[in-house]
């Protein structure tokens, strides 16, 4: 797919309007979802000319422990999605897509060991209250154990989101008790050369986007 170069600030109006409404509830009901105009538009990544500094989040691990982002993923390329586990579609789906590309990269022989074990695919809770650390590690052993899931004040969460052009809003519940929460669906790709977010990709990208994509990012190179 082709790619196009647009600057942070253009990203950052986009941004605004990326929100999907997920929500949970007893009845099963299908979420809400609003999709924005880059949904769909064949887009599979955004390389920023203006890239994203990493977002100083300092949060809680799957173990409870303490865990610095920008300490702990510099020098590594790292992927960074926020979302929560009782997402009933967009979530599960994008991250399942990126275990699974994940899975296929192990396999290229043009990459190093030590390059393969440098990636860092970093989930961040958009719903802290429900999504406490066990809650968080028993949801993303399921789908990969060795993604880093972070949990911690939401005011921080959100803060950090919105330094990459995310938008997010508190959980909340609606009339009929069901729970919804809009988040940014971007997923945001990290040089491991420069710690900068230069890549985007959008809601709409597959699980072969993300294998041809990975290698490169890995090498810190443009997808």
């Amino acid at each position: 797919m082709l790619k196009k170069t647009l600057a942070a600030a253009a990203l950052l109006a986009a941004a605004a309007f990326t929100l999907s409404a997920c929500g949970s509830g007893d009845g099963g009901d299908k979420p809400i979802a609003v999709v924005s105009a880059e949904s769909g538009s064949g887009k599979a990544a955004t390389v920023l000319d203006q890239p994203f500094e990493k977002p100083d989040l300092v949060l809680t691990d799957t173990h409870g422990k303490k865990y610095d982002l920008r300490a702990q993923t510099k020098g590594r390329p790292t992927l960074i999605y926020f979302g929560y586990t009782h997402c009933p579609d967009v979530c599960p789906l994008t991250m399942n897509n990126l275990a699974v590309a994940k899975k296929e990269v192990e396999k290229d022989k043009q990459l190093t060991p030590a390059q393969k074990e440098s990636l860092r695919i970093v989930f961040v809770t958009t719903d802290p209250e429900r999504d406490t650390p066990s809650a968080l590690g028993a949801w993303l052993k399921g789908i990969d154990p060795d993604v880093v899931g972070l949990t911690g004040d939401f005011a921080t969460v959100q803060a950090g989101a919105r330094s990459i052009g995310i938008s997010i809003e508190p959980p909340k519940k609606e009339k009929d008790g069901k729970i919804v929460s809009f988040h940014g669906t971007q997923v945001i790709a990290f040089s491991p050369k420069t710690d900068a977010g230069y890549v985007v990709y959008g809601e709409d990208a597959t699980v072969d986007d993300y294998t041809k994509g990975l290698p490169k990012i890995i090498k810190g190179e443009n997808p």
